[in-house]
């Protein structure tokens, strides 16, 4: 009976999930108090989410359970100004324009996540950036601050939102990059085109996957087609798999970006897609 129920005990220990996700609060250098939730990393690779505009972590909970049954850890965290992050103003107050807005400065929100991961443990080579709408913005921003980390991946990026630009981040960035815009919205769709065209410059051949599809924007994206995309990306980052462009809305496809005229990364002619 007592080996009986060693045993069951064991099996039952087997059972229960070994982590749990955790509430934590970050504090940035401007006394911003980030909400977020954490789930630790049990393959020793950890990936940051980025809401979009008006989101909220909470967002991410099926993507973010997805990772966590895959190993991945994740600190999905509220943007300043938004769901619980709150504590200095709401975003709908922030200026919608400005270099230095509050939009700007959710770098400090990025980089104080990152420090709270690299005191957990996970070093910068194992941190993913996943932004949706203007968190795409804000971490291809981020880049400029955090060349080392792993790789960045964009779903509906933006040449500018709330005046937060990509490029200048995208141009200096040498590691994997993803990229997914739906192919529906033509000025979405070009203008990611141009943040890929940024990136193949910079990180080169083989190190920039770029998806479209189906009209879906931001974090919906993240549904039972580009999941596992996503989820073999972070294994593979820098060898995704070929697979021809998709014009339609069947599921997502992948390919390698191509290098692009040097003229393709002119801005000016984004007017032009309005």
């Amino acid at each position: 009976m007592k080996h009986f129920i060693l045993a069951l005990s064991f099996f039952m220990f087997l059972a229960m999930p070994l982590l749990a996700e955790e509430k934590v609060s970050l504090t940035t250098e401007d006394r911003w108090k980030i909400a977020a939730l954490y789930q630790q990393t049990t393959n020793g690779v950890s990936v940051i989410l980025l809401h979009d505009l008006g989101g909220k972590k909470e967002d991410f909970k099926n993507f973010s359970n997805a990772l966590a049954e895959n190993g991945y850890g994740y600190l999905a965290i509220d943007l300043r100004g938004h769901g619980a992050s709150t504590n200095l103003n709401l975003q709908k107050n922030f200026k919608k324009t400005g270099t230095n807005n509050e939009f700007n400065q959710m770098v400090r929100d990025v980089n104080a996540a990152i420090a709270f991961l690299n005191n957990k443990g996970v070093k910068n080579e194992n941190i993913f950036l996943l932004g949706a709408g203007l968190g795409a913005n804000v971490a291809a921003k981020s880049l400029i601050f955090n060349t080392n980390i792993a790789g960045v991946l964009l779903l509906t990026p933006s040449l500018k939102t709330r005046d937060v630009l990509t490029m200048s981040g995208i141009k200096i960035f040498k590691k994997p990059v993803f990229i997914a815009v739906s192919s529906e919205d033509r000025k979405s769709f070009m203008e990611a085109s141009f943040i890929r065209n940024a990136a193949y410059l910079s990180s080169g051949s083989g190190k920039v996957a770029f998806i479209t599809a189906y009209n879906l924007r931001g974090v919906p994206m993240l549904d039972k087609y580009l999941t596992p995309d996503v989820l073999q990306w972070l294994k593979t980052p820098q060898l995704p798999e070929v697979k021809p462009d998709a014009v339609d809305l069947t599921p997502p496809s992948t390919e390698l970006a191509e290098p692009a005229p040097q003229d393709l990364l002119d801005t000016s002619l984004i007017p032009q897609l309005n």
